[in-house]
């Protein structure tokens, strides 16, 4: 066990930092604008639950990118702003058909540089992640790449796309994955790192990575559990066990199962219904609620509940709160400007 950790300071190191970021969260102040009301007067959240999904709305970032529905076809991602009825709709589709749409340097590499975008978009209001390739999501690592690669050069690919991955489990918008296909290792870790998961009945999903003699690297080992309960993901791992569509649904893996249909892509298609129902709800309140419900599942019901008032405070100044009000006093549908 001591040799383990000694060849591992660096994971060891993160696990070490996290926690302490973790209570320093809980304790350190953040100024007059996050003080806790009522029960919890006194008590403080530090900037470190906030830095991940939330800045508040005034002075936040620029734009950093135009609203284009516009794509390369041949980019192994494609990157679509939706437009008209279904605008604030961003969808990532992960195009490569020759390699199963697994991971290369350069998939991660586009990967990153769209999330790095889209975080910091207020024009975003929710982002589907999906296939261009019929039958596929993603099929993990490129071992065909991975074997040309030596010991050394193994171990800072998988923490590229563990941080990928992480960055878009971390983007403060509603995500969804669409699995129309084959979603093994890498790719259903991707998945996973999505707040909802539809899939076709057809769809197959696994983390496999035992048969390989390697564990899940891409956030497996944590999410699944998450998801599914400890003891059925130790289950799934071990056994390298892929399950169809409504096998997922019945461990709770996915939301929602559809038999697919002739185009292949039943998945999407409930996926983009699922965002249409987002898009009329306050931009700011869904950033927020997103934010309570992530940090709060990491700690005890207390200092949930207390990150939660806190949340709730962040929407009580905004312009929208009170578009909401006159909105339902006039009866009419509200005109949310995500202020």
């Amino acid at each position: 066990m001591a040799a383990a950790a000694a060849a591992a300071p660096g994971a060891l190191g993160a696990w070490q930092a996290g926690r302490a970021r973790l209570v320093a969260a809980c304790s350190a102040p953040l100024g007059p604008r996050w003080t806790l009301p009522g029960s919890v007067t006194g008590q403080r959240l530090g900037s470190a639950i906030w830095a991940r999904g939330w800045a508040p709305a005034a002075g936040g970032l620029p734009l950093r990118r135009g609203y284009s529905s516009e794509v390369k076809t041949d980019d192994e991602l494609r990157v679509r702003y939706l437009e008209e009825e279904n605008r604030g709709i961003v969808v990532l589709g992960i195009n490569r058909a020759h390699a199963k749409n697994s991971f290369s340097k350069n998939l991660v590499k586009m990967l990153s540089k769209a999330v790095d975008a889209l975080k910091s978009d207020k024009k975003v209001r929710t982002v589907i992640v999906r296939s261009e390739v019929p039958g596929i999501f993603c099929a993990g690592a490129d071992l065909k790449e991975r074997v040309k690669m030596n010991s050394s050069e193994v171990g800072p690919f998988v923490s590229k796309i563990r941080a990928v991955i992480n960055e878009i489990a971390n983007l403060p918008v509603p995500t969804i994955a669409a699995l129309d296909g084959l979603a093994l290792g890498g790719g259903l870790e991707l998945a996973l790192a999505c707040d909802i998961r539809v899939a076709a009945s057809s769809a197959k999903m696994g983390l496999v990575e035992t048969k390989l003699a390697i564990i899940p690297g891409g956030g497996g080992t944590q999410r699944l559990p998450r998801a599914i309960g400890m003891s059925l993901a130790k289950e799934l791992i071990f056994s390298a066990r892929v399950l169809d569509g409504q096998e997922a649904k019945a461990v709770g893996l996915v939301s929602h199962v559809l038999e697919q249909n002739q185009e292949g892509d039943a998945a999407y298609r409930k996926a983009l219904d699922l965002a249409r129902e987002f898009l009329p709800q306050g931009p700011v309140a869904m950033r927020v609620a997103k934010l309570a419900i992530n940090q709060g599942m990491e700690v005890d019901l207390v200092t949930g509940l207390a990150i939660e008032e806190a949340c709730y405070a962040q929407t009580i100044p905004t312009k929208d709160r009170l578009e909401g009000l006159l909105a339902f006093k006039e009866k009419r549908s509200p005109r949310y400007k995500g202020e």
